[in-house]
């Protein structure tokens, strides 16, 4: 068998795999319940928000691409008082509607924790670098179309159903260019330094006084969505 045969090419399905079970990761973890995805994937030709929770992340550099995950009101809900619940909050305490600006912004830390999950695999797995935005959460009452034409050149899209303990169902939506990594040789994964593992050492060693300010980006949902045709 030649070389050019043996060669282990990493395609959009193992992308979108290597996402799912970034997303189990985090929220089985986070929830300590059971989530699990269906073992079928559809392909589609349109990506979008839907009701009544959709959260989504752009990230660039080695691959662009477009994670979206829309939650039903009932899954969101449990999700979120799981969390809540697991972290030591009285139930009492806990929002009772999944419009709560606390319940969507336990979905979007849950989000980023998923994505941050995926791109240090995608450091340490396909020795590439992607970098993300922070994740937009939207309670909507329609169906909202994101367009991916412009920064994606040949985009390829999927969706995978997700299943809480509960049996609520959540979906992730995965648009990314077409691309295959191939391995030209042998590596060991675990040697590959984190380059976030990098900047926390350096920013340990700053003093508090030269800490960079944090801006905070007013316009920044504004033109995000802008920029993806809504």
């Amino acid at each position: 068998m030649s070389r050019e045969e043996t060669r282990v090419v990493y395609g959009t399905e193992d992308l979108l795999t290597s996402l799912c079970d970034s997303v189990l990761r985090v929220l089985n973890m986070a929830t300590q319940s059971n989530v699990h995805y269906s073992a079928m994937v559809q392909k589609i030709t349109k990506i979008g928000l839907k009701p009544d929770i959709g959260c989504f992340v752009l990230f660039d550099g080695g691959f662009s691409g477009l994670v979206v995950l829309n939650f039903a009101g009932a899954a969101a809900m449990e999700i979120y008082e799981k969390y809540m619940l697991t972290m030591g909050m009285p139930k009492s305490e806990l929002a009772s509607s999944f419009t709560s600006d606390e319940v969507a912004n336990i979905l979007g830390e849950l989000m980023n924790q998923i994505v941050g999950d995926f791109t240090g695999k995608i450091r340490r797995e396909l020795q590439t670098n992607i970098t993300q935005n922070q994740p937009k959460m939207l309670v909507l009452h329609k169906q909202v179309m994101l367009n991916v034409d412009t920064p994606l050149d040949r985009p390829e899209i999927r969706r995978v159903s997700f299943f809480t303990e509960n049996n609520n169902i959540f979906y992730l939506e995965l648009a990314i260019d077409r691309t295959e990594f191939i391995q030209l040789r042998d590596f060991d994964s675990s040697e590959i330094l984190d380059p976030d593992d990098l900047l926390h050492m350096q920013q340990a060693n700053q003093s508090s006084s030269n800490a960079p300010a944090v801006s905070s980006g007013g316009d920044d949902n504004d033109e995000l969505l802008k920029s993806l045709g809504m």
